[in-house]
């Protein structure tokens, strides 16, 4: 059965795939779950990375698993141009990415939203900047929590670059394209062969406002500022992330 989003009631042959795959292949491992609110709409915010990003699923995925609430994704409304690709990612719970659908995840129903401010710029950066956080475009995300005045989660995930390292980019059409080691080996193949590295994910304290929620606008200088804190703070996690692990396959 279908929710008014699309969404199935136990997920997709997708997220079922990718359920067994966070046990048995990236053997994910959380921390700072207790941050996680256990009830009223918030607005997840990850970083995105690895040229297949797994984070898309390992977030919902651990979260429904840990304190038994569901998370919905904002994607780019490209997806629903591919044929069959979003009604697809709809059954998994993307949604598309419209302040409209925001709102009425967030105050209407109340639920967790998750959302990636690196957008394209996360999976498609080049090997020299590795594990480093890109630029949280123009802080849309925050604007978008101040006005449904909910707080905002920051969640870090390490391992997910090393799922689909990046050996290289080249740009076609405008637009960088990443080339892993996956793809190198074996082919177009090698994009949907992820490499069995552990992934670590790391709930940091959510951040609150006391700005009045709905108001017709926020000062650029505050979205900016806000955003660009959330981005420091969850680069200095990742930093601590990676080095404390002994190695990418285990831990």
């Amino acid at each position: 059965m279908l929710d008014h989003w699309g969404r199935t009631e136990q997920g997709s042959f997708l997220m079922s795939f990718y359920r067994a795959a966070c046990d048995n292949w990236f053997r994910v491992s959380w921390e700072g779950v207790e941050h996680l609110p256990r009830t009223g709409g918030a607005l997840l915010v990850a970083n995105h990375a690895g040229v297949m990003p797994v984070d898309g699923a390992v977030v919902p995925i651990g979260v429904e698993r840990e304190i038994g609430r569901r998370v919905y994704s904002l994607a780019h409304s490209g997806f629903w141009w591919v044929p069959f690709m979003g009604p697809l990612l709809a059954t998994s719970g993307a949604v598309v990415g419209h302040p409209s659908n925001a709102r009425r995840l967030l105050v209407d129903e109340q639920k967790m939203v998750l959302v990636f401010p690196e957008g394209g710029k996360g999976p498609c950066k080049p090997p020299s900047e590795r594990y480093r956080l890109q630029r949280f475009g123009r802080g849309g995300f925050v604007e978008t929590a101040l006005h449904a005045g909910v707080p905002i989660v920051p969640i870090v995930l390490a391992g997910t670059e090393d799922v689909t390292p990046t050996i290289a980019t080249f740009e076609w059409m405008g637009q960088q394209v990443p080339i892993s080691w996956n793809t190198l080996l074996l082919g177009p193949v090698g994009a949907f062969a992820p490499l069995p590295a552990r992934i670590s994910v790391r709930v940091l304290e959510p951040v609150h406002f006391d700005e009045a929620p709905g108001q017709p606008s926020y000062p650029r200088s505050l979205v900016m500022d806000r955003a660009e804190s959330i981005r420091s703070r969850m680069q200095q996690a990742l930093d601590a992330m990676l080095g404390r692990r002994k190695s990418i396959w285990g831990g």
